[in-house]
């Protein structure tokens, strides 16, 4: 077997990895996520102090959410996830604190009560005008939204690799901030943040694509053999490969009637 053969054998086997919850373990050596200037967590955590019911959106396994309720736990505690064979795994990480854990999809209607929540949590989940009006409407007057997205620009640099169009080009801090004003909502505080996403090998980078499948629709070894090649021979120029990682975030309050 020549080192080609090799490296296509690694990729496949990066292909079949698992990925549940948020969970970049497999590949923790392998690539760097530099982190916003903001603290998500910190944030939430001094939120979540004064809150008696809280949800979280799009909870992934419950990772983030799980740490946040680590310093406070408010009476009602309910999650959702859109991603079904995540709900166990958030199931099983929120259950020490008695976390109800629904699978829904977050651009959807919510099936929750008017007015039911004091805080709503959504770290890098589906948010357009159907949520933002869902979002307005289970809130307490005064309640508090919390969200960090990913820039519809996140990661074009690698992107333009695979020759392929973002699916989705709404989500930046000004369309989103324009949705929450027009409905209803005080922005307290919002921010802008790009850093680096580090790879050290093409192998991290299937993994990755796997796992984020939005990015490169109908990503696969076998259909992007050629690319995985142009990025194998970057890689092997400069020792890494180094793309633009965007993020934002938006802390509101909803106005009271």
């Amino acid at each position: 077997m020549n080192r080609e053969e090799k490296l296509i054998k690694q990729w496949k086997k990066d292909e079949k990895a698992v990925f549940r919850g948020w969970d970049f373990s497999y590949i923790k050596r392998r690539y760097k996520q530099e982190e916003p200037k903001w603290n998500y967590v910190g944030i939430a955590k001094k939120l979540i102090k004064k809150s008696n019911s809280v949800l979280d959106i799009a909870t992934g396994g419950g990772e983030i959410f799980s740490e946040i309720l680590s310093i406070h736990k408010p009476k009602k505690i309910v999650s959702i996830e859109g991603y079904k064979p995540n709900v166990a795994v958030a199931r099983n990480k929120l259950k020490k604190f008695k976390a109800k854990v629904i699978y829904a999809d977050e651009t959807k209607k919510l099936l929750f009560k008017d007015e039911m929540f004091d805080l709503v949590l959504n770290r890098h989940g589906g948010i357009n005008k159907n949520s933002v009006n869902e979002i307005y409407r289970i809130l307490k007057p005064r309640g508090v939204f919390l969200t960090q997205q990913v820039d519809s620009r996140n990661i074009k640099d690698l992107i333009k690799y695979f020759k392929k169009v973002p699916i989705w080009t709404n989500n930046t801090l000004g369309k989103v901030g324009k949705l929450l004003s027009n409905k209803g909502f005080k922005i307290k505080r919002k921010g802008f943040w790009e850093g680096k996403l580090i790879f050290k090998d093409v192998g991290a980078i299937v993994y990755f694509l796997k796992a984020i499948p939005w990015a490169v629709k109908g990503f696969s070894v076998d259909r992007n053999l050629n690319n995985l090649e142009r990025l194998q021979k970057e890689i092997k120029k400069r020792g890494i490969l180094e793309f633009k990682s965007k993020r934002f975030f938006i802390l509101a309050e909803k106005n009271e009637p």
